[in-house]
């Protein structure tokens, strides 16, 4: 049996399986994105996959403090949106 790589939430502070969470990195020129892959260069930090965890993180700065810069406010309607499909 394989181990199943855990991963922290920065917003909600679970430990999920990598596969439930989303990754968003900084890139090293700075940039902030959605990691689909999961293997996008630079400082990743995990969110967990609900509408709940991303109004979390926006509101306490969870993601800001994770990868060390400012999260623009289009990742977060971004990420809102593709929750909303989700639903």
């Amino acid at each position: 049996m394989r181990k199943i790589p855990m991963r922290r939430c920065v917003a909600t502070s679970e430990s999920l399986p990598k596969k439930e969470l989303l990754r968003i990195v900084r890139t090293p020129q700075g940039e902030v994105t959605i990691d689909e892959s999961g293997r996008q260069n630079g400082r990743g930090a995990y969110l967990k996959r609900s509408k709940e965890a991303v109004e979390t993180a926006k509101k306490r700065k969870a993601l800001a403090r994770a990868l060390d810069c400012e999260i623009p406010d289009a990742l977060y309607e971004e990420l809102m949106r593709m929750f909303d499909d989700e639903s």
